[in-house]
Order: C-alpha cells, then sequence, then structure tokens
C-alpha cells in the first residue's frame, strides 16, 4: 500500500472540493488482485496537480485508475472548459451516399461519419457531450436520444439542437429496454467507474440484432510505450479503465455482446499531443520523440502504428444476438 502514498497522502485543500478516494476491484472480473503498472498527474491547466495510478489485474489483465476519486467527486475533474462539451461553430453537413462508400469498409470508427441512412432507425448516444454527432444524424435521418454525465451538456443539447437528451449513465430509468436500433459510445467508456454495467445496460436497451460501436484509447499501444505518463490517451483521472484489444473484447462478451474483429485506427493528433506533452514535462523525453510533433512524422508513425496494430486509438463494433 505504500506505492500509493503519493496518490492518497496529497494536499486536498488545493482541489476545489475534497477528494473522496476509493478502491477497486477489477472492473471486468472483481479480482482484488493487482499490479503498479504507471502513475501520472492531472496535466489539465489550472488543476490541482494530484497524482494518480493506473494498474493492471492479474487475473484478466485489464487496466484501471486505481484509487480513484469517487463517482460523485469525479464533476471536479470536468472543468467548463473540457473539449468534448463546447459547442461547435458549424452546423453538421450531410454526408451524401456517394461520400459515405469509402467509409463502409474502414471499421466501426468510420461509423462516426458513415452510419447509412436507415430510414427513422433509432439512436443513442452514449457520451453525447456538446452533440455534434447527434445534430449530424439527426440530420440524415435518424432518430436520436443523447445521455451524458453533465447537466450543463445535456440542457445545451436540448435547448441549443433541440434533440432529446438524458442526464446520467446506463441503466437509466428515463430509457426503455429494447427501444434502440444502435448505441454508440465515441471515447466515452473509458470515462466510466463500472464499464461492465454500462455495457450490460446498453445490452437491454437494443433490439435482438442492434449494434453497438464503441471506441477507446489503446494502452497497448506504440505511443503509450514511447510517453508512459505523457501519453495523450492516459487523461488521468478522467479516465478510469484504460483497455486493449484483448480486455475490450473479453469485457463485450461479457456484457453479452457479439465483438467484430477490433480495428487500429489512425490518430496522428494525438501522437502530436503525446510528442508536445513530453516536450514541455518529461525533462528526459529523446530527441526522436519531440519530432513527432511535427506532422510528417507523426503521421508516418501512426500509419506504422496500424499496420503493426499497436495504434493509439481502438474501434469495434458489437451486435446483441
Amino acid at each position: 500500500m505504500a506505492y500509493f502514498a503519493r496518490a492518497t497522502s496529497l494536499d486536498l485543500d488545493s482541489t476545489p472540493s475534497e477528494v473522496t478516494w476509493e478502491e477497486c476491484a477489477c472492473p471486468l472480473c472483481a479480482c482484488p488482485n493487482f499490479a503498479p503498472l504507471v502513475e501520472g498527474p492531472d496535466r489539465t491547466p489550472g488543476s490541482a496537480g494530484l497524482w494518480f495510478m493506473v494498474v493492471q489485474c492479474q487475473s484478466c489483465s485489464l487496466c484501471y485508475t486505481n484509487p480513484r476519486p469517487s463517482q460523485n467527486g469525479m464533476a471536479q475533474f470536468y472543468r467548463n472548459e473540457y473539449p468534448p462539451h463546447q459547442p461547435r461553430g458549424k452546423k453538421p453537413k450531410t454526408i451524401w451516399w456517394w461520400r459515405r462508400l469509402p467509409y463502409w469498409f474502414r471499421g466501426a470508427e468510420c461509423y462516426r461519419k458513415a452510419l447509412p441512412p436507415m430510414g427513422q432507425l433509432r439512436l443513442l448516444d452514449f457520451g453525447c457531450g456538446a452533440g455534434a454527432y447527434l445534430a449530424r444524424m439527426q440530420n440524415q435521418g435518424w432518430r436520436v436520444t443523447g445521455i451524458d454525465a453533465s447537466e450543463t451538456a445535456v440542457d445545451n443539447v436540448r435547448e441549443r439542437l433541440g434533440v432529446n437528451a438524458v442526464v446520467g449513465t446506463l441503466p437509466h430509468p428515463a430509457l426503455d429496454d429494447g427501444t434502440f436500433d444502435v448505441v454508440t459510445m465515441w471515447q466515452s467508456l473509458e470515462h466510466t467507474h463500472d464499464p461492465l454495467q454500462v455495457l450490460r445496460g446498453a445490452w437491454k436497451l437494443l433490439v435482438p440484432g442492434g449494434l453497438l460501436v464503441v471506441t477507446v484509447p489503446n494502452i497497448d499501444s506504440l505511443a503509450y510505450r514511447w510517453f508512459g505518463s505523457a501519453w495523450n490517451g492516459l487523461d488521468l483521472p478522467r479516465h478510469l479503465v484504460h483497455f486493449a484489444p484483448g480486455t475490450l473484447r473479453l469485457m463485450l462478451h461479457s456484457a453479452g455482446f457479439r465483438p467484430s474483429r477490433v480495428r487500429m485506427v489512425r490518430r496522428g493528433g494525438w501522437l502530436r499531443a503525446s510528442a508536445r506533452l513530453a516536450n514541455r514535462c518529461l525533462p528526459q523525453a529523446r530527441g526522436w520523440q519531440r519530432w513527432l510533433q511535427g506532422k510528417v512524422f507523426s503521421s508516418l508513425a501512426s500509419w506504422y502504428a496500424v499496420w503493426t496494430r499497436q495504434a493509439d486509438c481502438l474501434s469495434v463494433t458489437a451486435t446483441k444476438p
């Protein structure tokens, strides 16, 4: 337990409000045995500089933040300037069918832009943020609903876009079982305290044969091995679960889904963000890591990461049998 002293003995008076810490067993298999993996601070500008630990389950290999802030105390780590909650100025454009064709063969992440217009099918976006995706899909004829833990974000979605949205997580009492054809989770599952319960909630909401689309950061990536605590996908403490391809598929199976092959998603911008963070925060950053701040080297590196199945981001579609 001494290894956690850095996280649990911090000066909490410097935080916006007192942090209530909790230790947890593995969110996937409930095994209490884990090994330390990496530790890092909250690098959000203006944060109190608290440090957090990521551990790895000794049974199923899932990585997760432990100890972690309690669910009631997480709101203080999502400041008003949190980017996914900020509305975009541009009006969503309709993507015509002939421009969608290349996306239909390139994996689950491309469903963000290329879900085909299927009439009045029903879509739930979990972690909808500012609602840009909801607005785009509604513009293409989908019947959309959003859900987000941020009350401010949900209010903005309702008032600015006129889209139905609810505050909270899954399962949610306002959402009836078997009422959605598609549930999407764009970079949101890793933010949850109990991802297995969230996935089971999504399973209940889907009709038989319904589709779940999930994207998450990949802790089994080249970028994580290169940058460690400065990896852009770590984002402590907002990311509470840190998936690899095997643990993502295992969790989907455990929730009752039938997942497809996990695909790698190229994220050159994430590599550049990690390189900038390492250059700013890690004195031992190597020269070649600094080169990745540029588009040419980051683009080449991101394509190599996809080719070797070590990309920053994972994407998978899963069906409800």
